[in-house]
């Protein structure tokens, strides 16, 4: 007998991850898996091949296949710091061939198996010193954190330690050379995929690293540029000083030249992405420069005629083809979502997902489109669970656009019944809620109790069209609050929802536009705000100042009025609606006091609200029994006011 998703559930699902594949298809994958007793995951590397793994006891990551497939690497803590280890593909025990003082980011095999290249963090000022400053920090009575940049810490992270990314070849014979001892950058930041940001050309001669120099001069924050790297030592040579943007995740195509992302504006987070060829010559030229698409990550086609790249498209990831000739891109794979490409001569490797289904890997050949599904960790966990189902519409928005909107059934729907109606809200708010499975806002999750649950992607979404990201600049509600209104207006009439019983939730900007529309309209029975923003004045506390005077239409000295015109707390007055305010003390993005100011306005007006508040967490919730009470909260909070 099958029944209704828990959040119990969301954490016995597998986490499936992206495929390491060497020359001849051999390959090897993490899964993790999480233990809510122990409030732990662990992470195992499996065999492509047999789907079998070749670790256990404690967690491995980052999984890299060697070129002959005979052997593997990964990372694994090694006194509580994430090391290289190498091990046979035909079993055996690993073999720890690191010991940086600060861990590793990540690795790359070289071309000819000798060893491999390994980003790992140092202290800037005296990187041979990185030991003895580890040591020396650790016996200090001082817990102060001082900085004169602008930009000081990112995400749950301070950045004023001073120290820095190099890229170090590791022979697996034992000897070790840091190949930038000059770099004082960063190759990547928390969570943005360091991995993806250098790699190593087919002659194993060169590498070419994207790095942001700490010292970014009077730059609002560092600029990701490329550098070329000679693998036999020596200087690093700037490839692309001049672009006006960030340029990242280099990959080298087979003769030896490179396609990178390049984008048009430092001082906002959506600019598109634009693929790039660059020349041995310097010269850049740009693919399908009129493509209105930002991809995300892209492979090489190993027969060298252009890259595969994902690219979000009307709320889905999609795989396309892009040619170095100047062709248009050819779509490949119509069905849900997919990401994190890897390749071999004969076949595509990717993950495919969609809001029913959690990822799992799939294949297809670069000639023809003969999918084969590679992986079926949570087939049996779907079986036992009844989903609703999922439907795919638009509805008229703000200025009479056409905008895409998710509605996910509660299971056993009959459209003879009214039922509740909860919005779901994404954050960013250049970003979007897609056809993907989603752990932390599971929409399943949200409609099991008998709730039909509408997911809009408001005027600001990304993956349809620049035009329409970017048409909320200056006007944070305006567009958006509109879209949600109308999609509120569209069910009602449909007759599926009960228009006394209706819900707002979100997080992060889902967050800002929860809190603006209960400042501008009542008809909600209730709220949920999860790191929201609500004062976008005092966001100049956050990690990324940059671009909000573009968010708000003005800075808040040079423009109060204007500043404060899309700020929820500048419209306390008309909030009356019922809010449970949901925030982490680590959350740098939206600090913790733009919560704590939405709970203590509603209390000091007489408006219920209820504050949950994690000390432990960051603007995610992420430890599987924090994240179980967080639905339990969010679960009771809404049947409070809608059963």
């Amino acid at each position: 007998m099958t029944r209704t998703i828990t959040p119990e559930d969301l954490w016995a699902i597998s986490r499936v991850g992206r495929v390491s594949v060497a020359k001849h298809g051999q390959g090897v994958f993490p899964v993790t898996t999480f233990d809510t007793d122990t409030d732990a995951g662990l992470t195992r590397i499996y065999a492509l091949a047999d789907g079998k793994p070749l670790t256990g006891g404690t967690s491995a990551t980052a999984p890299a296949i060697a070129p002959s497939g005979h052997q593997f690497a990964f990372l694994r803590k090694v006194n509580d710091l994430p090391q290289v280890h190498v091990m046979p593909m035909d079993g055996g025990e690993s073999e720890v061939l690191t010991s940086f003082p600060l861990g590793v980011e990540a690795m790359r095999w070289l071309p000819d198996e000798s060893g491999l290249i390994v980003a790992a963090n140092v202290y800037g000022p005296d990187p041979d010193r990185t030991a003895e400053i580890v040591k020396e920090r650790s016996k200090s009575k001082v817990s102060a954190k001082t900085t004169e940049r602008r930009f000081y810490r990112y995400w749950d992270t301070w950045l004023t330690d001073e120290y820095v990314t190099h890229l170090f070849k590791v022979e697996l014979a034992g000897l070790t050379h840091d190949l930038t001892p000059t770099l004082k950058a960063f190759i990547s930041l928390p969570l943005s995929g360091i991995s993806e940001n250098f790699d190593i050309s087919p002659d194993g001669t060169q590498l070419v690293v994207s790095a942001a120099l700490l010292d970014h001069r009077t730059l609002p924050r560092p600029r990701y540029e490329l550098w070329s790297v000679p693998m036999a030592g020596g200087e690093l040579a700037q490839l692309t000083p001049d672009n006006p943007g960030d340029d990242d995740r280099p990959v080298f195509l087979p003769d030896g030249r490179i396609v990178f992302g390049a984008s048009a504006e430092l001082d906002f987070y959506a600019s598109p992405v634009r693929l790039t060829l660059l020349e041995s010559d310097g010269t850049q030229t740009a693919l399908a420069d009129d493509w209105d698409l930002s991809p995300s990550s892209w492979v090489a086609v190993p027969d060298g005629s252009g890259v595969l790249a994902i690219a979000e498209e009307s709320a889905r990831s999609r795989a396309y083809l892009v040619p170095l000739d100047g062709g248009e891109p050819r779509r490949m794979l119509a069905d849900h979502s997919v990401s994190d490409p890897a390749s071999t001569p004969d076949r595509l490797f990717l993950l495919q997902q969609s809001l029913s289904k959690p990822p799992e890997l799939i294949s297809i050949p670069w000639v023809g489109e003969s999918l084969e599904r590679l992986t079926h960790f949570n087939d049996a966990s779907l079986d036992d669970l009844h989903l609703g189902e999922v439907e795919d519409t638009t509805i008229e928005g703000a200025d009479g656009a056409a905008v895409q909107m998710y509605v996910i059934y509660p299971p056993d729907f009959d459209s003879s019944r009214q039922y509740p109606l909860v919005h779901m809200i994404h954050g960013g708010p250049h970003g979007s809620f897609g056809d993907v499975w989603h752990q932390r806002w599971n929409a399943h999750a949200f409609a099991a109790p008998g709730y039909v649950v509408a997911m809009v992607n408001f005027h600001g979404s990304s993956s349809f069209g620049h035009a329409f990201t970017t048409s909320i600049s200056g006007a944070w509600g305006k567009r958006p609050a509109a879209d949600i209104l109308a999609a509120t207006e569209s069910l009602i009439v449909r007759g599926v929802v009960d228009q006394d019983r209706m819900a707002i939730t979100g997080g992060s900007y889902g967050g800002y536009l929860t809190a603006w529309l209960a400042t501008q309209d009542n008809r909600f029975a209730c709220a949920i705000a999860h790191a929201a923003v609500t004062n976008l004045a005092s966001m100049y506390a956050t990690d990324w100042t940059t671009g909000l005077e573009r968010a708000a239409g003005a800075s808040p000295w040079e423009d109060p009025v204007r500043n404060a015109r899309w700020s929820p707390s500048f419209h306390y007055g008309g909030y009356e609606t019922p809010t449970l305010i949901i925030h982490g003390e680590k959350d740098y993005r939206v600090p913790i006091n733009q919560g704590l100011e939405l709970y203590g306005v509603l209390k000091a007006k007489g408006v219920d609200a209820r504050l949950v508040y994690f000390p432990d967490e960051n603007h995610w919730i992420l430890k599987p029994n924090n994240s179980i009470y967080w639905y339990s909260e969010v679960h009771a909070w809404l049947a409070r006011y809608l059963d």
